[in-house]
C-alpha cells in the first residue's frame, strides 16, 4: 500500500508528512527530529497533535519541509500531522479542532510598497 502524503503550510513553509505505524520515530528532511529542530518550543509544537490525540509513540513520522524559518516549518509539520491523524481516525477531529490544530494560519508577510523602505515604514518626512 502506498503511503498517503499530507500537506501542511505556514507562512512560506510547506511540509509534506507521512505517518506510518511504528514506535514514534520522527524524521525531518532525513535528519533526526532533535537535530532538525534544536529548540524545545518547536519540538513541542510538532508533538502537540500527537499529545492531544494520545497517539504519542504509535506512529513513525517522515516529514519533508522547505521554505521559511524554523517556527514556520514546525507549525507546517504540525498541521500536516493533525490532518493525517484525522484521516486515520475521524474521532480525532473534535479534539484537534478544539485545540485549533486543523486551522491553516493565513497570516503572511505583507509586501513592500514602492516609495517606502518596508511594507508600512515610511521614509523620514521633511517639512522644509
Amino acid at each position: 500500500m502506498a503511503d498517503q502524503i499530507y500537506v501542511g503550510r505556514r507562512k512560506t513553509s510547506v511540509a509534506r508528512v507521512i505517518l506510518r505505524n511504528g514506535e514514534g520515530k520522527i524524521t525531518v528532511n532525513n535528519k533526526e527530529f532533535e537535530v532538525a529542530f534544536p529548540q524545545l518550543l518547536s519540538r513541542e509544537d510538532i508533538l502537540m497533535p500527537l499529545k492531544v490525540t494520545d497517539s504519542l509513540g504509535k506512529y513513525d513520522i517522515y516529514a519533508n519541509v522547505n521554505g521559511g524559518g524554523t517556527t514556520g516549518q514546525a507549525q507546517a509539520i504540525r498541521l500536516g500531522i493533525a490532518r493525517a491523524l484525522v484521516e486515520l481516525n475521524p474521532d480525532n477531529r473534535p479534539k484537534l479542532k478544539v485545540e485549533g490544530l486543523l486551522t491553516r494560519d493565513p497570516r503572511m508577510v505583507e509586501r513592500k510598497k514602492y516609495g517606502q523602505p518596508k511594507a508600512r515604514k515610511r521614509f523620514q518626512f521633511s517639512k522644509r
